[in-house]
């Protein structure tokens, strides 16, 4: 390394010593690597808020979407084989996979399912806190209704990229998780690394995941998400990272290991898909003032900075953020993983690294990125206050609160229950979200989350409304929920009449008998 990369380094680390407290984050790594040499790599901070335990480059973190990369890369893997192609049919490896429209059932490419043109709106709470297993979340898949048609609009999709990870023990009869382990973790010696939190427990040196609820930082649990393992499971440190970035910098060559063809690289990190700046991806296009084109490839995000193309895809689990980034002509490859989820700093980061390596002009992305934070708090501040603007005071719901619970269910992601405790109403979907119903107006009610991690500040930001349907009875049919969609109410089973219950007395006597 030159002295006067050295210095740049130098500089750059003063400037996390100066900005990442102001972050609220606990604790983070950061590792480069530049024509092959790791020139970088340190610890921040703490792995749990409280205790003296600090963070170094051999911390381990969860990657979350990052993981998606990793599922594309098998993928090319059995490419490279001639197990199956990009632009095959999946109906031809998971027959079982449906979709609502039955046009869609023949029309999915596997290139499709990696990159997020299904069609269909993201559907987390399908998988996030739910007991289903993988299989029974893509057999739920056919009863989701579109967002948009068909390969017209990018939805980021994560049950999609489940479906790809469901290819491997299609076509290998190995599952997801060894594939992983032993096509990249064991060839590519990132033997800390894993798919699940369930073997968290058998390392040391592991981050504690943190949030922020209403304002306040807070340790949460590691949440299992191994029924969506190959849309965001791995966990690792950024030493151990940095060898998954070798092997794309070097065209799929580790050592002196081929683990994916050049060509199968090279379409990786191919723009596959225009990402336009609206919707929730307008904050990425607001993240990067110098940016001309957002596209996506297979598992990567890509773009331009500075003349150069970029490949990079984040990651955002409970309690955890990541960025992995390079910048395949310079050889270039940064990796920051971070203990608090939908953290900016990340971001902020891996531009700051590309201008140190790219020289030109640097401007404080810290500071930037903090403006854009209130403009995007600010938005979130009107679209709350918008929506108590158009609150009825002094409405009365139409039924007793003891008419609202009960079960409902919705024919994609289950059953949610409404019970009466004490005088409130109390809504449960899964592990996902316990929330207290707060009446809102007329027969709607307002979820107040008892401990929901994706869930910031309830002051500043509009809550999730759930507007309960009555049918010309005066009962309620069905609760409409934002974000989640309409559960329909279970029918209660009918009291059971005098003759029946005799019938019932007479087969119970005649069992004793």
């Amino acid at each position: 390394m030159s002295e006067e990369l050295a210095a740049k380094l130098q500089e750059f680390d003063e400037y996390v010593n100066s900005v990442y407290q102001g972050w609220d984050i606990p604790g983070l790594a950061i590792a480069v690597v530049k024509d092959d040499e790791i020139v970088f790599a340190k610890g921040y901070g703490v792995r749990k808020l409280g205790e003296d335990t600090p963070v170094d480059e051999d911390t381990i973190f969860a990657i979350g979407s990052a993981s998606k990369a990793f599922t594309a890369a098998a993928v090319a893997m059995l490419v490279d084989e001639g197990k199956l192609k990009w632009d095959d049919p999946v109906s031809k490896y998971l027959p079982d996979l449906r979709f609502s429209e039955p046009y869609v059932d023949k029309q999915m490419t596997v290139r499709d399912l990696l990159t997020h043109r299904s069609g269909l709106a993201r559907t987390d709470f399908l998988w996030y806190g739910q007991p289903y297993s993988r299989k029974e979340i893509l057999q739920r898949v056919r009863h989701i209704e579109p967002a948009s048609s068909f390969r017209t609009a990018f939805g980021y999709q994560n049950v999609m990229y489940l479906a790809a990870g469901e290819l491997i023990p299609a076509v290998t009869g190995q599952s997801y998780d060894d594939f992983i382990q032993e096509r990249f973790f064991e060839p590519l010696e990132m033997t800390r690394s894993n798919t699940s939190t369930n073997d968290l427990s058998k390392l040391d040196n592991v981050a504690t995941p943190h949030s922020l609820q209403n304002k306040k930082l807070k340790a949460i649990e590691w949440r299992n998400i191994d029924n969506i393992a190959p849309a965001g499971s791995i966990n690792s440190s950024v030493k151990q990272m940095l060898n998954w970035v070798k092997l794309h910098l070097n065209d799929g060559k580790f050592g002196d290991k081929q683990l994916i063809s050049p060509a199968s690289v090279k379409e990786l990190h191919t723009s596959q898909f225009v990402i336009p700046p609206v919707g929730e991806f307008q904050l990425f296009w607001m993240s990067c003032p110098d940016m001309n084109f957002l596209t996506y490839g297979l598992g990567w995000f890509i773009q331009d900075y500075k003349g150069k193309k970029v490949s990079h895809h984040g990651g955002n689990i409970d309690g955890m953020s990541a960025m992995v980034s390079m910048i395949p002509s310079e050889k270039l490859g940064v990796v920051i993983l971070t203990n608090l989820n939908s953290a900016l700093l990340p971001v902020v980061l891996h531009y700051k690294l590309h201008d140190v390596f790219l020289g030109g002009e640097s401007r404080d992305w810290s500071a930037y990125a903090h403006d854009l934070k209130d403009k995007v708090e600010g938005m979130g501040k009107d679209a709350a206050e918008k929506q108590r603007k158009a609150r009825l005071v002094g409405t009365q719901p139409s039924l007793k609160p003891e008419s609202y619970a009960g079960e409902y269910e919705h024919k994609a992601f289950g059953k949610a229950t409404i019970t009466l405790e004490g005088n409130g109403l109390v809504f449960r979907f899964g592990e996902a979200i316990t929330a207290d119903l707060e009446h809102w107006h007329l027969d709607t009610y307002a979820l107040n989350p008892r401990d929901f991690t994706l869930s910031d500040d309830t002051e500043d930001t509009a809550k999730i409304l759930a507007n309960f349907i009555l049918n010309a009875d005066a009962k309620v049919e069905e609760v409409r929920l934002t974000m989640l969609g309409d559960f329909k109410k279970v029918p209660e089973p009918p009291e059971p009449t005098a003759e029946a219950a005799e019938t019932e007395a007479k087969a119970e006597a005649v069992e004793e008998i």
